[in-house]
């Protein structure tokens, strides 16, 4: 699979990272528009393909999937081009900056035959794993009630609320733990 990773903030690098040690992936491109963080990639990762345009990224026919790992203000024009260019996307979370530009992802991915998905990283932590496991042997009976705080709002992005920006990793953590989805 020939992946693009769009944003190389935060966590362009570390997605970039995890797909090249990824067997299955046979080609990966890095799009950003700041040169020094494309030159740091190529240096590290000499393969990488790297591009500052992502209309390239758009109109190159061997690209299957496309990682929005950007400020959230632009996951939705990004993700939205890139699933009319017929890409899969795979967007960073918060998914989008408001409830109406993600059911129009959905709807869009839907109409274009393609996945997207949102980056849901705590489902995949040991505290999260270790809650899942222990809610499947029964050793913490029968829930009625969930509570989540935090101790610490660590980094957060500055485009959003911090409640925008992080609540997704409680929903996610509990709906994983119960194995459910939302409901209207």
């Amino acid at each position: 699979m020939d992946i693009a990773v769009v944003g190389l903030g935060y966590w362009g690098p570390n997605l970039l990272r995890n797909l090249y040690e990824l067997p299955g992936c046979d080609r990966l491109v890095a799009c950003d528009l700041d040169e020094s963080k494309l030159n740091k990639i190529k240096s590290r990762y000499p393969v990488v393909e790297v591009t500052t345009q992502f209309q390239q990224v758009l109109d190159d026919d061997g690209i299957d999937a496309v990682i929005i790992a950007t400020p959230v203000s632009f996951h939705y024009p990004l993700a939205k081009q890139a699933l009319q260019a017929g890409k899969h996307v795979f967007v960073e979370k918060p998914f989008t900056s408001s409830r109406r530009e993600g059911e129009n992802l959905i709807a869009l991915a839907e109409q274009a035959q393609r996945k997207i998905m949102v980056g849901h990283t705590f489902e995949y932590s040991p505290p999260v794993l270790k809650i899942k496991e222990l809610i499947e042997k029964g050793e913490l009976g029968e829930l009625f009630y969930i509570s989540s705080s935090r101790v610490n709002l660590g980094l957060h992005q500055k485009d959003v609320s911090v409640i925008w920006d992080l609540a997704p990793h409680d929903f996610s953590s509990i709906f994983y733990w119960l194995g459910e989805q939302p409901v209207r």
